[in-house]
C-alpha cells in the first residue's frame, strides 16, 4: 500500500513539474488516453484519470510567472490530442471522393482537433482567475470546463460530439440521469469525479471529495437500475416500423449507373414479405438516388409501395424555385397511402463543409468545396412536429441534427422521433457507434423513443429509456422491422431545461469561491 502511495505521489511530482514541450506532449497524450473513454473503446476509467492528471498539471502551471499562458497552453495540448483521437473518423469523409478532397484530409483532421482545442485552452485559463490549492480548484476545474463544453456546442452552429456524459456508454443505468441533469449536467458530475481524483493523497481535508463523487455516482447508477427495472416495454398499438438500410457504399450512391439499382434496392427490401406486415416504412438520409419531384416512374413505385393503408418516411434531395434562386435541401418527407405527398421537413442544423463552407466564396478560390453537396444546401426553418397517418405524430431529425440537447423537438411535442442519417461518410466503426450513442442519450434526455434509418447502419429502434429494441449492424444490407415503443410523459430535463445545469454550476461557482483564501482547507 506505501508503495502505491510512493508511486502516486510520484507521478503526481511529476506532472505538477512538467515544464516546456515534455508539459505539452504530456499534455497531448493524457488527452488523446481520454477520448479512448467513448465508443467504440469504452476505456472511460482513463478519462476520469486524464482529468485528474489534467489538474496536477495546472497546479503546476498555477506556480509559474505566466500562469495564464501557460495553463491556456496546457489545456490547448490536452483538447489537441483529445480530439485528434476523439473526431480522427471525421477523415473518412475526405476519401468518399478522394481524387476530389483527399488532399483536405489532414489539414481538415490536424484544424479541427486544433480549433477544438481552444475551448479547453479557454477553460484551463479561466480556471487561474480562481485556482486555489485544496478542493477549491476542482470545483473551478468542474465550472469552466463545462462552460467550455457548453460554448463548443453552441458557438459556430456548435459541435457537442463526445461530451464527458457520454463516456457512461459502458452504463445504460448510469445514463440515465440524463432524464434528470441532460447530458450537460451529467457531465459537469463527471468532470467533478474525474478532477476529484487528484485530491486523493492530498493530506488536507479535501480528501473528503473524492468519497463523496464516489458515493453520488453510486446513487445515480442504483437509481437508474430502479428505474430501468421499472421500465416499460409497452409499443404504441397497430403500429410496425419497417427500416430499411440498403447499405449502400456512398462512392456507388448516385453514380448514373447505379441508380435505377439502388432504386429498385429501396424498393425491394420495402417490399420483402413478413408475418407482420409493416404500417410504416423509413428509409435513410437522402436514400432516394435522384429527384422524386418530376419523376413519374418513382412516383409510380411509391403508390405501389405505400398502397391503400402504408406510409413511407424518407430522406430526400429537394429542390426549390424561391425568389428567384434554385435551392436545394437535405429533406425528410412522409408519402401516405396512394403515394400522396404529406409534408417535407427541411434540415435546419446544416454540417459546416459537408452541407455548406462558411464563407464560401473565399475558401472556393482555393478549392474547399462541400463534402455532400457540390453546391451546398439551405438551411430549413427550425424542428417540426408532424403528423403521421396511423402513428403518433413525429419529430424528424436528419444526420446529425440530433446530437444537439434541448434542440431536437418542437411545440407540439412529438411522441416520437425519427432520425434519418448517412452515416458512410464516417468510416466502419467510430464514428457511427458514437453516433448512435448520442442518439441513445437524447431518448432518454426527451423521454421519447427514436427510430434511426442508417444508410450503413446502425440502424435502431431505441424505445424511451435508451434500450435499443431492434437494430441492424454496420454494413448489413437488410430490413428490421419492429413495434413502435410508447413515449414517456416528459422528464425534469424537459420540463425544465437549462434550469438544472445552471443550478449546479451556481453550487460549484460557490464552492470554488468559497470560503476565503484565509480560510480555505
Amino acid at each position: 500500500m506505501s508503495a502505491a502511495r510512493e508511486f502516486s505521489n510520484r507521478l503526481a511530482l511529476a506532472l505538477t513539474q512538467a515544464r516546456g514541450y515534455r508539459r505539452l506532449a504530456i499534455a497531448a497524450g493524457l488527452g488523446a488516453l481520454g477520448a479512448l473513454a467513448f465508443e467504440p473503446f469504452r476505456a472511460f476509467p482513463l478519462l476520469l484519470l486524464a482529468y485528474a492528471a489534467l489538474v496536477l498539471m495546472l497546479d503546476g502551471a498555477s506556480a509559474s510567472q505566466r500562469r495564464v499562458r501557460d495553463a491556456s497552453l496546457t489545456g490547448w495540448a490536452f483538447g489537441f490530442g483529445f480530439f485528434l483521437v476523439g473526431d480522427y473518423w471525421i477523415g473518412y469523409a475526405f476519401l468518399v471522393d478522394a481524387e476530389e478532397h483527399a488532399w483536405q484530409m489532414p489539414f481538415a483532421i490536424v484544424f479541427l482537433a486544433a480549433g477544438l482545442a481552444l475551448f479547453f485552452a479557454a477553460a484551463s485559463a479561466l480556471c487561474m482567475v480562481a485556482w486555489r490549492p485544496g478542493v477549491q480548484r476542482v470545483f473551478m476545474f468542474a465550472v469552466a470546463f463545462t462552460a467550455a463544453e457548453w460554448v463548443r456546442g453552441h458557438i459556430f452552429t456548435g459541435f457537442p460530439w463526445n461530451l464527458p456524459g457520454y463516456g457512461w456508454a459502458i452504463s445504460t443505468a448510469m445514463l440515465q440521469s440524463a432524464a434528470v441533469f441532460g447530458v450537460y449536467g451529467l457531465s459537469l458530475l463527471t468532470l467533478l469525479l474525474g478532477a476529484s481524483l487528484a485530491l486523493i493523497g492530498n493530506r488536507t481535508r479535501a480528501r473528503w471529495l473524492p468519497a463523496v463523487m464516489t458515493g453520488l455516482f453510486v446513487a445515480l447508477w442504483a437509481g437508474g437500475e430502479l428505474r430501468l427495472i421499472g421500465a416499460t416495454n409497452a409499443t404504441v398499438p397497430k403500429v410496425r416500423v419497417r427500416i430499411v438500410q440498403p447499405s449502400t457504399p456512398q462512392p456507388e450512391k448516385y453514380a448514373p449507373e447505379n441508380r435505377l439499382r439502388n432504386w429498385r434496392r429501396l424498393i425491394d427490401l420495402s417490399s420483402l414479405p413478413a408475418a407482420q406486415q409493416p404500417t410504416h416504412i423509413i428509409w435513410p438520409e437522402a436514400a432516394p438516388p435522384f429527384l422524386l419531384e418530376g419523376n413519374p416512374e418513382a412516383q409510380a413505385d411509391i403508390v405501389a409501395l405505400t398502397g391503400d393503408s402504408r406510409v413511407l418516411m424518407t430522406g430526400q434531395v429537394r429542390v426549390a424555385d424561391e425568389g428567384g434562386r434554385r435551392n436545394s435541401y437535405n429533406s425528410f418527407a412522409i408519402f401516405g397511402p396512394h403515394g400522396e405527398l404529406l409534408g417535407t421537413y427541411d434540415k435546419f442544423h446544416l454540417v459546416p463543409f459537408g452541407e455548406y463552407v462558411p464563407g464560401g466564396p473565399l475558401l472556393r478560390v482555393i478549392g474547399v468545396t462541400e463534402i455532400a453537396a457540390s453546391t451546398g444546401f439551405s438551411s430549413g426553418p427550425g424542428p417540426k412536429t408532424m403528423d403521421v397517418p396511423g402513428a403518433p405524430p413525429a419529430g424528424p431529425l436528419i444526420c446529425y441534427e440530433i446530437i444537439f440537447p434541448g434542440n431536437v423537438t418542437a411545440n407540439p411535442r412529438p411522441g416520437w422521433l425519427v432520425n434519418l442519417t448517412d452515416d458512410s461518410w464516417f468510416g466502419p466503426d467510430t464514428g457511427p457507434m458514437q453516433h448512435l450513442l448520442i442518439a441513445r442519450v437524447r431518448a432518454i434526455e426527451e423521454g421519447l423513443p427514436i427510430v434511426r434509418a442508417a444508410n450503413s447502419g446502425i440502424s435502431a429502434v431505441i424505445d424511451a429509456y435508451g434500450r435499443v429494441r431492434a437494430s441492424l449492424a454496420l454494413g448489413l444490407r437488410d430490413i428490421v422491422d419492429a413495434d413502435l415503443p410508447v413515449a414517456l410523459a416528459p422528464p425534469p430535463f424537459v420540463r425544465y431545461r437549462n434550469v438544472i445545469l445552471l443550478t449546479l454550476l451556481l453550487a460549484c461557482a460557490a464552492a470554488a469561491l468559497w470560503p476565503p483564501r484565509s480560510r480555505q482547507a
